[in-house]
């Protein structure tokens, strides 16, 4: 018995890392592009200005939302948040499944580049640079506190989600710093793909928690879940992929 629930637990936290990993690097690779475009295009100095004063507002946003969410009661809790990660994964699941069937460009990281640039040089000038940098980042990292919190506060493994996020940020400014102009490299739709299917599996399951269900195997069960939204979407991208082809002709 203690095995098995040691087991779920260790399934849970690693779903609960990776979606939280997987989330954080696809949102910093999108921010991280606009910071390189209007510091290449305009001024390395506002770029970082504006990075530090949106990660110091995120930091009172967590430090001020964090506490409140711990409060709640774990079963309204749960519903809230599978909720929320529901509403989440879907938006990022839709659009992974419409890019991989062509209905939607791919998400394009050197015309993102591009246009930024284009529009520093246009307005050209040092507060313009700052804005576009802050609001990169801001509405950037801001979806990824919305996950750390939810997710971290569910889970109560709230450090556990922070520090994750934490890396992937690392990870992606350091990447980023050796190779800025190569974002496009990264297989963002994958990722998009992998983040909606965790964060709708994990929805479900904390949905179901909040409303009483007893999922077989705990947290392991979040692995079926993963499995079944798996087949899902491969289904539609199959399904959808050659009518697209059709049309084409």
């Amino acid at each position: 018995m203690m095995a098995t629930l040691s087991h779920g637990a260790v399934t849970g936290n690693v779903i609960l890392c990776l979606s939280v990993f997987l989330a954080s690097t696809v949102e910093m690779v999108e921010a991280l592009t606009i910071v390189v475009a209007v510091g290449y295009s305009q001024s390395w100095k506002s770029a970082l200005r504006g990075v530090y004063v949106a990660l110091g507002v995120l930091a009172i946003l967590v430090a001020a939302c964090g506490p409140a969410l711990t409060s709640i009661p774990r079963t309204q809790l749960h519903v809230v948040v599978g909720g929320v990660l529901l509403v989440f994964g879907l938006q990022w699941l839709r659009k992974a499944v419409l890019r991989s069937t062509g209905y939607k460009d791919k998400h394009d990281e050197d015309k993102i580049f591009e246009e930024t640039s284009l529009l520093v040089r246009q307005q050209a000038s040092e507060r313009a640079a700052f804005v576009l940098s802050f609001k990169g980042v801001f509405l950037e990292g801001l979806e990824v506190v919305i996950i750390v919190l939810t997710m971290g506060s569910s889970a109560h493994k709230v450090g556990l989600a922070a520090i994750t996020a934490i890396v992937a940020v690392a990870l992606v400014a350091i990447v980023g710093g050796l190779a800025a102009r190569q974002l496009s490299n990264v297989p963002e739709n994958a990722l998009r793909m992998a983040v909606g299917l965790c964060l709708i599996s994990y929805g479900t399951f904390w949905t179901g928690q909040g409303m009483g269900l007893r999922w077989p195997g705990n947290d392991a069960a979040l692995l079926v879940l993963v499995a079944f939204y798996s087949l899902g979407a491969f289904l539609m991208v199959a399904a959808f992929r050659p009518r697209v082809a059709k049309v084409h002709v």
